[in-house]
């Protein structure tokens, strides 16, 4: 796998994910997400429970999930449980809330910009420049 890090931002909150060009897929972390769709104080406690349940029921979601190198916020690089965006439509099934259903619509999105900076490499450019400009104003509000 050729990654690419990247931080996507999602109502205002930083969404860590990693592009696999062999693949041609996004994946993302889960515990960002869960952060995003809980408001948990702990999601890694809370996705460390969910594996739990899924197992229980039987799920075979965890069987799929990825351990991928993300920046954490100490800016070391750390192992994290990601997910491609199909195994994320399935896990944000298993979250009760109001937000799930604009997350997908988010996620949706995603891959459409992806298939146009594919056929247009400037409209990436211009993407990625934005994407920055939020997050400085993200780090900066936070500081």
């Amino acid at each position: 796998m050729e990654p690419k890090n990247s931080i996507k931002i999602f109502d205002n909150k930083k969404v860590r994910s990693v592009w696999d060009s062999e693949q041609e897929k996004w994946y993302i972390s889960i515990v960002d997400v869960i952060e995003v769709l809980t408001d948990s104080a702990n999601p890694h406690r809370y996705w460390s429970d969910l594996k739990i349940k899924l197992e229980k029921e039987g799920s075979q979601l965890y069987d799929c999930i990825v351990q991928l190198k993300m920046q954490s916020s100490d800016g070391k690089f750390y192992k994290t449980d990601a997910a491609d965006t199909e195994q994320l439509f399935r896990l944000i099934q298993s979250i009760p809330s109001p937000k799930a259903e604009p997350f997908k619509q988010w996620l949706a999105q995603i891959a459409r910009e992806r298939s146009e900076e594919i056929d247009d490499p400037e409209q990436g450019i211009d993407r990625v420049l934005d994407n920055a400009k939020t997050i400085q104003t993200l780090e900066n509000s936070n500081e």
